[in-house]
């Protein structure tokens, strides 16, 4: 669409639209062809139906119950992450234990593709090449040192697993598990979300964890988050 197709739409002036619109092609949701002076969604965002009625939304509501119901089984904060532009994934669902103490998450939140467990769920997921791996590494400012090669023999252990975990690396204090939700795979294939399990650091033994993976494993492979 154009500006003026995008103003008359939405009921906003020319330049209430060409702020939005600046701020929505900052943030890797729509993009604009130069040429034709015309916006439109994102791959990542078209993919995921938010014009065709609420599909988005629609499988929001389906995972949320299946979220909550597993924080709570396995005290942890559960969440659903989309990807939403080539360099960030935001938080669209959150499932939260019923524990007083609990780890707070928004949804809305976003953080760089490459970081946390997702970041290297996603990265065993889409088998990236050595250079992607080093361009993603790179953007990402890791709150507790780790060098490149043991980030990529983490990644190379949770392809192996089905889940990666990060441990404090991405948030001091915090101990993350996620899978990527099935779809299609390979080399170059994109993956759209990521479901995270995250715990206080230390608060589990390694075994305890290992079991916490394979459990979101099998949620990631629940019918509510397909297609």
């Amino acid at each position: 669409m154009t500006l003026s197709e995008v103003g008359r739409e939405a009921g906003l002036s020319p330049s209430s639209g060409l702020n939005l619109l600046r701020t929505l092609v900052a943030e890797g949701a729509v993009e604009r062809e130069s040429s034709a002076k015309r916006y439109r969604l994102t791959e990542g965002w078209s993919e995921a139906g938010v014009l065709d009625g609420g599909g988005l939304a629609r499988r929001i509501a389906r995972v949320r119950p299946l979220l909550t119901r597993f924080a709570r089984e396995h005290d942890t904060a559960t969440g659903l992450w989309q990807v939403v532009s080539g360099e960030r994934l935001a938080l669209v669902a959150l499932g939260e234990s019923e524990e007083t103490t609990r780890i707070h998450m928004v949804e809305g939140q976003r953080q760089p593709i490459g970081g946390g467990s997702t970041g290297r769920a996603l990265a065993a997921a889409e088998r990236l090449g050595h250079e992607e791996l080093v361009r993603r590494y790179s953007r990402v400012r890791w709150r507790r040192p780790i060098d490149l090669a043991a980030w990529v023999e983490q990644i190379a252990r949770a392809a192996s697993a089905g889940y990666a975990i990060d441990d404090g690396f991405n948030h001091p204090g915090i101990c993350s598990v996620s899978t990527t939700v099935p779809g299609q795979r390979g080399e170059g294939a994109r993956v759209q979300f990521c479901i995270s399990a995250s715990v206080f650091a230390g608060a589990r033994s390694d075994r305890e964890i290992e079991a916490l993976g394979r459990a979101l494993v099998e949620l990631a492979h629940a019918p509510a988050f397909a297609d």
